[in-house]
């Protein structure tokens, strides 16, 4: 493969630092937690301590240290893996050749597969290729048996989950939500159909923060939120997840951590338990944002996507779930850079690699490219990961490119 000259990251950049919106950060190799040395020590100095209650969990470069972490900062519940042994991950390593792909940012500036990781503060990188591991590095803080925050991908879990039970009849997808949880009635939920919320186009009253974590996934507070318009209009809010798994929780009698447990972890053989932040006193799940899972076990979640709802020969979701991702009604977004649409609590991308992808915050990303028979899943920890697509978006294509090759 040739190589380019590269040069500089994306933002203004002097060694050691980058710039975005005018603020500036340690790049992703200064910033490294493991060079910075967070929570070291029997007490780990007042300098190097990371608490909610002094606000440093997420803020940067503390956060590249948390995200691997948060099951020691906050209350949390289980999802066991289950009694039987791993499934099997086969490796064809092909690192070598990855890690010399070369491509253009959306700025036009010539990168390499391997340096762009350091430039999107990955924390770690798993490649399937056919099932195959092929490509696997971790950085910063994560180790393979680490489980690292997966930020609002955990909504593609909390989506697939509910798009499962619609397709087998458990639920339906035109009911009102007041059908399933009488409670919202009076609510912003009192008209709107369970097919709305799983594609966030109900209309609220609730301003959604992201940089802090609130009360906003509880029954208490879901039952304050109001109606703000009609709806039918696409609007990204947390509440709407945190409703679905409400909705779940009611008609099966299971809990999201053991729907979590029963449909995926224990069927997928996944390596290690996973676990859910849920609240201090009330214990309800963070089931937009709260999932912590190790790399490969998102992995394997993501194969399963690939493969219509197939693991071991045994279908663990319909089929019908990944198509109607696929193929079915959605709406055009062009408002979203890269022809995004957004069906189920995933992102369809429309691209010549027909994507599927699972984005949360701060980098998260589990990208399944069935045309490249390819799924890419990677833990980050950006400081302005808005930026983080104009890198991002094409080093994945030019990785499924060189694998459908």
């Amino acid at each position: 493969m040739a190589q380019c000259e590269l040069q500089a990251p994306l933002g203004n950049a002097t060694e050691g630092v980058l710039e975005f919106d005018g603020q500036r950060y340690l790049d992703g190799r200064a910033s490294d937690p493991s060079v910075l040395g967070w929570m070291r020590g029997a007490p780990p100095p007042a300098d190097k301590r990371i608490t909610f209650d002094a606000g440093t969990v997420f803020a940067f470069p503390q956060s590249r240290w948390s995200l691997s972490h948060m099951r020691e900062l906050r209350p949390t519940i289980n999802v066991w893996r289950g009694q039987d042994g791993p499934s099997l991950l086969e490796r064809s390593d092909m690192s070598s050749d990855i890690d010399l792909i070369t491509f253009a940012d959306t700025d036009g500036r010539t990168r390499r597969f391997d340096e762009a990781l350091f430039d999107t503060y990955a924390d770690g990188i798993v490649v399937l290729h056919r099932g195959r591991i092929v490509y696997e590095r971790y950085l910063g803080a994560l180790e393979p048996h680490l489980p690292h925050s997966c930020q609002s991908i955990t909504k593609s879990y909390t989506g697939t989950l509910t798009a499962a039970f619609v397709q087998e009849g458990v639920l339906d997808q035109l009911k009102m939500i007041p059908h399933y949880l009488p409670e919202l009635r009076g609510t912003g939920w009192e008209d709107a159909t369970l097919r709305q919320v799983m594609d966030m186009q109900t209309s609220l009253e609730y301003v959604q923060d992201v940089t802090k974590i609130d009360e906003s996934y509880t029954c208490d507070f879901l039952r304050t939120v109001r109606k703000q318009g009609a709806h039918g209009e696409f609007a990204y809010k947390n509440v709407n997840t945190n409703v679905m798994a409400w909705v779940m929780a009611r008609v099966t009698g299971r809990s999201f951590a053991q729907l979590l447990h029963e449909r995926l972890w224990a069927p997928l053989g996944c390596e290690e338990d996973g676990y859910i932040e849920i609240d201090p006193t009330t214990g309800a799940p963070r089931a937009a944002s709260g999932l912590n899972t190790t790399l490969r076990d998102l992995a394997r979640f993501g194969e399963m996507i690939r493969c219509e709802g197939t693991w071991n020969a045994k279908q663990l979701v319909p089929a019908s779930v990944v198509h109607d991702l696929q193929e079915g009604d959605r709406f055009s977004r062009p408002q979203l850079p890269f022809g995004y649409t957004y069906r189920s609590q995933w992102w369809i991308s429309h691209n010549e690699l027909d994507a599927l992808e699972g984005l949360g915050l701060y980098g998260q990303s589990l990208y399944i490219a069935p045309k490249a028979e390819m799924v890419i899943a990677i833990f980050a920890s950006h400081p302005a990961s808005a930026h983080i697509d104009r890198i991002r978006v094409p080093q994945m294509l030019a990785l499924g490119r060189t694998l459908r090759a």
